[in-house]
């Protein structure tokens, strides 16, 4: 089971990525971008997954398009969760304790490569990351 501290390790390993104290918990950003990030029990989110988040540890991390979300949600429902609220689509929100390491390194790495500028993937992956 993953944890917030695995998180970090990860975010800690790319380019330009820093973590930010919000009123909802721990966020990461990437030149301002918000990529990944804690999320809170707001009143806006409906009362179904508001009762997750409460009572759980869950991560939201942003996703290339709505199918992507679509498609994670589909492939673990129980580990997924459906759309939070509709503010910063695509987003996917997943809770920490059905997904394992490797897992969230992908989905980090992924959710920042979303949000980061050409020059920071292109040092991250290599000259032809796009």
């Amino acid at each position: 089971m993953a944890d917030l501290d695995d998180l970090r390790r990860t975010a800690d390993g790319l380019p330009g990525s820093e973590e930010r104290a919000t009123t909802g918990g721990a966020a990461w950003f990437v030149r301002g971008r918000l990529y990944a990030w804690e999320c809170h029990p707001w009143p806006s989110i409906p009362a179904d997954m508001r009762e997750i988040i409460a009572a759980e540890l869950v991560v939201g991390v942003k996703v290339a398009d709505p199918w992507d979300a679509l498609a994670l949600f589909e492939m673990s429902p129980d580990v997924f969760l459906r759309t939070t609220t509709t503010w910063g689509e695509p987003k996917v929100a997943f809770r920490m304790a059905g997904i394992d390491d490797d897992h969230l390194a992908e989905l980090v790495t992924e959710a920042w490569r979303v949000q980061a500028p050409r020059y920071l993937r292109r040092e991250h992956f290599g000259t032809d990351a796009e």
